[in-house]
């Protein structure tokens, strides 16, 4: 049978050529033998080599490469390209002073140069989320190098994403290697928290979140209340609480923790007792609010209600540019009524995880719900994801969670 091949149209390679890892259906002169969820050879005009990949004709995204050059994709590659991930995360996890085991993500899919393939790490169990066909077909060899060179005693499978329908999929949980994993895994990054591998959000936390709970947690501890009693927090869009807990540890914080999802409150409850903040003496507290949280704000904002520190961490509005205008119409509502509720000099944690939407265009729509408020604010910081979530040069578009840290007057 002759190779498969996708032949690119005069003009279209320049993408390619400079690495970046999708290929779109305009993009396709001829597809010869290609079968969806296989390897496919690309190749210019004149039939000269530009890169290896994998194709499916149901896909917008009709080829993901894998490699720029004239590689095997064989097992070899694959124990490679773990390897080269794992080894990335060991050196960060060292630099950060975590230890080996620690929780993170070890392969981000194409900034890792391994497209449709999440892979996080809780200790000795492993979740994976195969978002394509190809990865799907070949989920079960990933998850046996996983186990016999990086030791994974569980390798569990998250794909419930609405992405799998694009590539003519359906969503699957399951364990691929050593049954399901444990109830009660507990995750400790200073504070402690409940993950829940099989249910939760992601796959079972928010690990790209890590950094910017880490510098709340440092915000509270250097800026107390002005007013001299105890801190307050609106925690919007809290699934388990990840930000009030960090914030609340080493401090007598009062948090408000707001999530439409009964269940995801019910795992901050937890959270909040793991850690005994609920045995302290001092005049820490947490509130658990089910409600929506445009509602809520608007609620907060009739009230009259202050508070020192706002968070927003709403869920993605936005998974494709058609709709990208009424995401920005949300993100400003938000972030409009937000800003009526940051005390004088308090902070806003703000954030955008929908990939549509650049970190130029949203850093504009908060200006704009900004200058509806009628408020001043400072941009202190711009935010990202951990680390453990590195954005591939030549593929923008992977960086989706962007946020800003601001002052507000």
């Amino acid at each position: 049978m002759a190779v498969p091949k996708i032949t690119i149209k005069k003009g279209r390679e320049k993408p390619i050529r400079n690495r970046h890892p999708w290929i779109f259906s305009g993009a396709v002169s001829t597809a010869t033998n290609a079968v969806d969820g296989r390897l496919v050879t690309v190749v210019d005009h004149k039939d000269r080599f530009l890169a290896r990949g994998y194709w499916n004709s149901k896909s917008q995204i009709q080829v993901r490469i894998l490699s720029w050059e004239d590689d095997a994709i064989d097992d070899a590659w694959w124990r490679r390209m773990l390897s080269r991930a794992w080894q990335s995360r060991a050196q960060y996890q060292a630099g950060a002073g975590l230890p080996d085991n620690h929780a993170c993500r070890i392969v981000n899919a194409e900034n890792d140069y391994m497209p449709g393939l999440v892979l996080d790490r809780y200790g000795d169990c492993f979740v994976l989320q195969a978002q394509t066909l190809f990865i799907d077909r070949h989920k079960d060899k990933i998850a046996n190098i996983l186990h016999a060179q990086f030791d994974a005693k569980h390798v569990f499978e998250r794909s419930d994403i609405d992405l799998r329908r694009q590539e003519g999929l359906d969503q699957t949980v399951g364990s691929l290697v050593g049954g399901p994993p444990p109830d009660s895994l507990i995750l400790n990054e200073g504070a402690l928290y409940h993950v829940d591998i099989v249910r939760g959000h992601k796959t079972g936390f928010y690990l790209d979140q890590r950094r910017n709970r880490q510098k709340l947690h440092d915000l509270v501890q250097s800026s107390p209340s002005a007013s001299g009693s105890p801190p307050s927090l609106l925690n919007l869009f809290s699934y388990s609480g990840g930000f009030a807990i960090a914030a609340q540890r080493d401090s007598n914080l009062r948090a408000v923790n707001v999530d439409s999802s009964r269940a995801a409150l019910e795992l901050a409850e937890k959270n909040f007792a793991l850690n005994e903040y609920d045995k302290r003496s001092s005049g820490l507290s947490a509130e658990h609010i089910q409600a929506d949280g445009f509602d809520y704000l608007r609620y907060c904002v009739g009230e009259g209600a202050r508070f020192d520190y706002v968070v927003l961490d709403p869920p993605k509005f936005a998974g494709h540019k058609r709709q990208v205008a009424r995401a920005a119409r949300g993100y400003k509502d938000l972030n409009l009524n937000a800003f009526r509720l940051v005390k004088e000099g308090g902070y806003m944690m703000t954030f955008s995880c929908s990939g549509a939407i650049s970190r130029d265009l949203f850093q504009k729509i908060v200006f704009a719900a900004l200058t509806d408020s009628g408020r001043q604010a400072q941009i202190v910081e711009q935010l990202s994801a951990a680390p453990d979530h590195p954005v591939a040069l030549t593929f923008p578009e992977g960086e989706y969670l962007k946020g800003l840290l601001l002052r507000v007057y």
